[in-house]
C-alpha cells in the first residue's frame, strides 16, 4: 500500500481537509439518486484518516439517510466529502470527493474504480455496464 496525505477543498477554499488515502486501492461510484446526480467519485478511508482542516460551521448537511451525511460548503455548495457509518461496508467511514483533491488529472485517471449498486442497496454488485457509463 502507498498511503500518501492529501489535501482537499471545495471550490472556494472555505471548506479544506486533508486525508491519509491509498489511490491504488482504488475509488468508488455509485448509482443511487444523491450519487448520481452529484456525480460521486470518492474513496473512503477511516475516520482517523481524515482531518478537516476548515471550521465544521464551513458546511451545512444537506443529505442524511440515517447512515451517511454529506456537508456542503455554505458558500460555492461544493459537496468535498461525507461520512458515516454502514456496518455492512465496514464501519465509520469518510469518503472524500477525488476531484475535489489537491492532485494532477494525469494521477486521478490511474485510479481505479469501483461501481456500486446502492439505488437496489445491492452493495457487493455492479450496475449493468450501460448504466455505469453516467455515473
Amino acid at each position: 500500500m502507498a498511503t500518501q496525505t492529501y489535501t482537499g477543498s471545495c471550490h472556494c477554499g472555505e471548506v479544506r481537509f486533508e486525508v491519509d488515502l491509498d489511490l491504488e486501492a482504488g475509488s468508488g461510484k455509485c448509482n443511487c439518486s444523491i450519487c448520481r446526480k452529484t456525480r460521486n467519485w470518492s474513496a473512503s478511508v477511516k475516520p482517523d484518516a481524515f482531518r478537516l482542516l476548515s471550521e465544521p460551521s464551513a458546511t451545512t448537511d444537506y443529505f442524511r439517510n440515517g447512515m451517511v451525511h454529506w456537508p456542503f460548503c455554505r458558500t460555492c455548495g461544493v459537496r468535498p466529502y461525507g461520512h458515516g457509518d454502514i456496518p455492512e461496508a465496514g464501519g465509520p467511514f469518510y469518503a472524500v470527493q477525488l476531484a475535489c483533491l489537491d492532485i494532477a488529472d494525469d494521477i486521478l485517471a490511474a485510479v481505479p474504480v469501483r461501481y456500486a449498486n446502492g439505488r437496489d442497496n445491492d452493495w457487493w454488485h455492479e450496475p449493468s455496464e450501460v448504466e455505469k457509463r453516467f455515473l
